[in-house]
């Protein structure tokens, strides 16, 4: 497993030493989020009984950091090493792909708890934020990190160029992101948007996640964390598949 430990360490190297703009910067961008809105709708607006707007948005926020940095941590580093060549050393040694898929994973893991945690204390020194279930929150915010992580090497193996990926990013991450519930209840929405929600898999992330903490949510967590698992195992084999063949990584 040295070769493994290896590429786990240099993953976790190549954001830790560049943290003040891999983890400090989404830590305060997503703050800036609640700030916002905290000044904007707090006492206008009320999701579930005896929890304050601004409360309501903490895990959204939360996990909405912990994803998009998941995604950023694999998908900026495949690319990097197509496009400068350093691959071929990857490639050449005896990993296997699981290995490689591994490696990727856990370091994005990592970097999304990071993020996630300096959202989640920052905003902890301000509200009294609830704790319903902690192992609904850690479930969630493993398979989620895990699963943009996933997403972020297909993303960095399909891209062929940095505008590619940015496109990846903001035609298809940051909607379903937004749209997942991060902000509101689906349940205010109308019937049409409503029933497109549940087609987003990212909202049953938003959801079981919130679940964790306050104990009320908009679908069953069971459901949630169901659907999730599904699309992790989906995306992990694709992306295995993807490492085996050497789509567009050895051609």
């Amino acid at each position: 497993m040295t070769g493994f430990s290896t590429l786990l360490y240099k993953e976790l190297l190549r954001f830790w030493k560049v943290g003040f703009q891999t983890i400090a910067a989404p830590v305060v961008s997503t703050l800036l989020y609640l700030l916002i809105f905290f000044h904007a709708l707090e006492g206008r607006i009320q999701i579930y009984p005896d929890i304050s707007y601004s409360v309501f948005l903490i895990p959204g926020l939360v996990m909405m950091a912990m994803m998009q940095n998941a995604f950023a941590n694999a998908s900026s580093s495949m690319i990097q090493s197509k496009i400068s060549g350093n691959i071929v050393f990857l490639l050449l040694s005896p990993l296997t792909y699981l290995e490689i898929f591994l490696a990727y994973i856990l370091a994005s893991v990592m970097r999304g708890f990071l993020v996630g945690a300096g959202v989640y204390l920052s905003a902890w020194l301000f509200f009294a934020i609830p704790s319903f279930q902690l192992l609904w929150v850690f479930l969630f915010a493993l398979t989620g990190s895990a699963l943009l992580g996933a997403l972020g090497i297909i993303a960095g193996i399909w891209a062929d160029k940095f505008d590619q990926l940015a496109a990846f990013q903001n035609f298809i991450i940051m909607p379903l992101t937004f749209l997942s519930g991060v902000f509101y209840s689906i349940h205010s929405l109308p019937a049409v948007w409503e029933f497109l929600s549940y087609l987003n898999p990212f909202f049953y992330l938003i959801d079981g996640f919130r679940y964790g903490f306050f104990g009320v949510s908009d679908v069953s967590p069971y459901l949630s964390f169901l659907v999730v698992a599904v699309c992790f195992a989906a995306l992990s084999t694709l992306t295995l598949a993807m490492l085996r063949s050497g789509y567009k990584l050895r051609h």
